[in-house]
């Protein structure tokens, strides 16, 4: 078995080698029904706290969206047994060097990397949380998170470059009942009308024990860890998890158009299509066809548009990974006084070009080693955003398995230069959403 360190004796190969790499963990549950992964690793006296619940704009009834995100901002409030606005100060005080939360559309995350002597305290803290959240939910701090939320929305869509123009292509891709339909942050009416007792039973039902995942990395006993873990969360009561909505996504059937006049000064073009889901067949493909496309200087889009015709600032391609299937995007932003038609028209003709014609293998090899590096990168760490505690929690939702890095290196490492040609030709299609962002005269 290849280890983590060693692993970097891979990077000089011309085509990165995919190593025999494994993320060794304990796996069990407790009796309220929640999940527990325990990765130990003694190279550092840090400990990484990942916890996942699985709640997102996927489990929001429709009316309800951006409630998984602002729990997020209610978590950090305060709960029974934790004075208000003392979760952050308590854990920097202890030393933490992350303390974080997010929302996606499929769940939210909390994360907290601090010395390993102080796991207790960031169990406790969770744990407070997880069971007793609403018995310090006040109508006061609803109003105010609601008024920090919506803040941000405006902040990050409404009011930001493009913003609007983002929000609307998700609004193309999914119809109005869809909980991917628009922005993760939620609308301003469904925000503007959640009362307490709708809050209240959010939490109850997203936020029970066996509607979650606890995640420890680092350095640790498991015999330690599983003691610390009964004592502050084997007491919560359990809960019944919600129950799944019968959910799909209706491939799109014609192609959806729509121009979006913001407050910018340059022109921009956004195509996305419908695409695999996370980790199923074709998720490889298109996370590699977005680097042959549109990650660094010698990506395709880069050197048609920015270096060789001189009519774009800058470029990008994504696969944004989801449950209920995946959004590929591709954007383009212009310079100043090329026309958008001219824009799409060059864009078009790059992808033409793969849909015909293989990319080279030095295209691959350079896009495979690109994503690979960064996943060896990640793997050095335990906590953060892509470290290892994370990184067995999105196994475990996707897959129910925590330990799959190797089969996951293996998924880049097994994909063909025609692989990627035949996903540009059959996902990449007419059948697609096109945004237009016009500056605002």
């Amino acid at each position: 078995m290849t280890t983590l360190l060693s692993t970097w004796a891979l990077l000089g190969a011309a085509t990165l080698l995919t190593p025999d790499l494994h993320l060794a963990y304990e796996r069990y549950r407790l009796d309220n029904g929640l999940e527990v992964i325990l990765h130990e690793d003694h190279a550092l006296p840090l400990v990484a706290v990942s916890v996942w619940y699985h709640a997102g704009p996927l489990h929001e009834a429709p009316g309800r969206s951006g409630f998984a995100h602002l729990f997020e901002h209610l978590m950090f409030q305060g709960s029974a047994h934790v004075s208000d606005d003392q979760h952050f100060r308590l854990l920097e005080a202890a030393g933490a060097s992350m303390v974080n939360g997010s929302t996606d559309f499929d769940r939210t995350n909390y994360i907290e990397t601090l010395p390993a002597n102080q796991l207790a305290l960031a169990l406790w803290l969770e744990s407070d949380r997880m069971g007793f959240l609403t018995d310090a939910l006040t109508q006061v701090k609803l109003d105010n998170q609601r008024d920090v939320v919506m803040n941000e929305r405006r902040q990050s869509v409404e009011n930001t470059p493009y913003g609007r123009s983002d929000e609307k292509v998700m609004q193309l891709l999914y119809p109005p009942e869809h909980p991917y339909y628009g922005n993760v942050i939620g609308s301003m009416a469904d925000l503007q009308a959640a009362t307490l007792d709708d809050v209240r039973n959010f939490f109850a039902a997203n936020y029970a024990p066996a509607n979650a995942t606890l995640v420890l990395a680092g350095d640790f006993a498991f015999t330690q860890a599983r003691a610390l873990i009964a004592h502050y969360f084997g007491t919560l009561p359990a809960r019944t998890p919600p129950t799944p909505r019968p959910l799909s996504t209706a491939p799109l059937t014609e192609e959806r158009r729509e121009t979006v006049v913001e407050p910018v000064s340059l022109p921009r073009i956004t195509l996305a299509w419908h695409s695999p889901a996370a980790f199923q067949p074709g998720d490889a493909e298109a996370d590699l066809l977005a680097y042959v496309l549109g990650h660094g200087r010698a990506s395709r889009l880069h050197k048609r548009l920015v270096y060789e015709l001189e009519v774009a600032q800058h470029v990008g391609a994504q696969q944004q990974s989801q449950t209920l299937g995946s959004v590929f995007r591709i954007e383009v932003l212009g310079r100043p006084g090329v026309d958008v038609t001219r824009l799409e028209r060059e864009t078009q003709t790059v992808l033409a070009e793969l849909q015909s014609t293989p990319p080279t293998d030095v295209e691959l090899s350079r896009a495979r080693n690109q994503l690979l590096t960064q996943m060896l990168t990640a793997v050095q760490h335990l906590g953060d955003f892509d470290g290892r505690a994370e990184m067995l929690n999105r196994y475990n939702q996707y897959l129910a398995e925590p330990d799959w890095l190797s089969q996951d290196l293996a998924r880049y490492q097994a994909v063909t230069p025609d692989a990627l040609t035949d996903f540009a030709r059959t996902t990449l299609t007419p059948r697609r959403v096109v945004v237009i962002t016009e500056p605002q005269p």
